[in-house]
């Protein structure tokens, strides 16, 4: 059942928490506790400074920083402040980083001391605002975060943005390899907690999640900020995960003890790995949740009997502010798939050439049409035309539908690699490599992997006679890409595969790899 009473704004939900459950926590992690009723104040102490600073409606904030409450805080306060909330991976790249500064357009950065020095660098000749470092700030024109949520702010926040406005405005890259800013609006993200993670999972007020997914996902946007708050439960944010740390907080917190464990593959696959045979305290634990890449049906079934609670596992992408499909804990399960369409929201698979509906069992590629479909990307008028057609959503992945509506997503149109919930794009890899020194030719492909799920392989083409310094290569790559993108390993070649108009034929390189 559709929980309507979740699809509304950010200030109308804080002023029903405000007055419900002041005292209870909202968000907490090993530095900072805020209930509700502190959460009321602090976005809009926070959303008020940022008007004074000269945040306009429309205006974007980047946040670049760590998982921590202040996270959590951030992403509803912009919004109060009528501006749009941008996150990046705090392991990006500081490349990646500018592109996403500069792309946005981020008129204020918040940030922490880690992150610092970066911003410090990028923000040089640019128009930023400010720069708000939590923890402190150190430097002349730096404020500090606490001073602005522990002090009236000289005006009220906005709250003016509607339901349809975008709110939030995240990351995600594209088939060229630079990342595209991935609208997201209010409708959007909360009618995926009505039509899934409140009436599927069962999020209540009464729930304490733990959450050790990074926070610049869209994955832990809406069910672990959103969902949290819209139902009014508790959550412990944790910095990374961890297995060891992970096992040792289900119990015993001031929050309560954690009822729902949201990940992804690899984190499950882990835990069992550690601790299945011996198993953790989690006395409460009701229910656990996986997304962000295909979660196999053995990991799924072993979990399941070692630790006692469904393990639900789910499709979406960040321009479907996260679910499409979802499992159910009650009734019929069929595991290795990801679940059936959300209650409401309208998916088709189709011939990719032709636009045809297939049949079950039949692959075709996924169309979605509903509330939580995107608006569009930042900027990219092109590039939205093309996978918003007629009101549908191109996904570009690849799925079996069985008679029972149970959807396998089979693979990827658009050629993504899918590494532990983090994605690869080959053309964004293949650009690093083909600037490293002693590389003529390159192309990157997935392939499977144990825990990982899947991780990039580059084929290489050396430009001369002489033996080519993989270390130095891979050293080049990881000054111009976060860690995850770096390829697992180098495969020498003498030419790349291409079709008579360029094209890589990939599998090509993937059957030599299983030959």
């Amino acid at each position: 059942m559709l929980r309507t009473e979740y699809i509304t704004t950010v200030a109308e939900l804080m002023a029903v928490h405000e007055t419900a459950r002041p005292d209870r926590i909202a968000f907490i992690d090993d530095d900072r506790t805020v209930t509700y009723g502190g959460l009321a104040r602090t976005t809009a102490r926070l959303a008020g400074h940022l008007q004074q600073l000269g945040v306009e409606r429309g205006d974007r904030v980047l946040l670049y920083l760590n998982n921590r409450v202040e996270v959590a805080e951030s992403y509803l306060a912009i919004p109060r402040a009528g501006a749009v909330a941008v996150c990046a991976n705090p392991q990006a790249a500081p490349a990646e980083v500018a592109h996403i500064l500069s792309d946005s357009g981020s008129r204020i950065v918040i940030t922490d001391h880690e992150h610092l020095p970066v911003v410090r660098e990028l923000a040089a000749g640019t128009d930023l605002l400010s720069v708000i470092v939590v923890g402190g700030a150190s430097a002349d024109g730096e404020i500090d975060y606490a001073d602005l949520v522990g002090a009236e702010a000289p005006q009220p926040p906005r709250d003016c943005l509607g339901l349809d406005d975008v709110a939030w405005m995240l990351y995600t890259s594209g088939t060229t390899g630079r990342p595209k800013g991935v609208y997201l609006t209010q409708r959007g993200c909360f009618w995926v907690v009505a039509a899934c993670w409140a009436p599927i999972a069962g999020l209540g007020p009464d729930d304490v999640v733990l959450s050790a997914l990074p926070l610049f996902h869209s994955y832990a946007l809406v069910l672990c900020v959103l969902g949290v708050f819209a139902v009014g439960a508790s959550e412990r944010i944790l910095p990374r995960f961890s297995v060891s740390d992970t096992a040792s907080r289900f119990s015993g917190g001031p929050e309560g003890d954690v009822t729902v464990f949201p990940g992804v593959p690899t984190m499950f696959h882990y835990l069992l790995d550690r601790v299945g045979d011996q198993g953790f305290d989690a006395p409460a634990l009701r229910v656990c949740m996986s997304a962000g890449a295909i979660l196999q049906a053995s990991v799924n079934e072993k979990f399941e009997a070692a630790f006692g609670v469904p393990l639900l596992d789910g499709y979406g992408i960040t321009e479907t502010s996260t679910m499409v499909t979802m499992n159910w804990p009650t009734g019929s399960r069929v595991m290795g798939s990801c679940g059936l369409p959300l209650p409401g929201l309208t998916v088709r698979l189709v011939d990719p050439v032709t636009a045809a509906d297939v049949g079950p069992e039949q692959e075709g590629e996924l169309w979605v049409q509903g509330p939580n479909v995107t608006p569009g990307y930042h900027d990219l008028p092109d590039a939205t035309a093309a996978v918003l057609v007629d009101g549908w959503y191109r996904t570009g992945d690849l799925g079996r539908r069985d008679a029972n509506g149970y959807l396998r997503i089979s693979g990827r149109t658009k050629e993504l690699i899918i590494r532990g919930g983090e994605n690869i794009y080959p053309a964004e890899v293949e650009e690093a490599l083909a600037g490293a020194e002693g590389v003529q030719d390159v192309a990157v492909v997935g392939v499977p992997h144990q825990h990982l799920g899947e991780v990039p392989v580059a084929f290489v083409v050396p430009t001369g006679p002489g033996p080519l310094d993989h270390a130095a290569v891979l050293a080049s790559v990881r000054e111009r890409l976060s860690s995850f993108k770096v390829p697992h390993r180098l495969v020498e070649c003498r030419t790349i595969p291409r079709t008579g108009s360029g094209k890589i034929l990939r599998f090509q390189l993937q059957q030599q790899l299983d030959a």
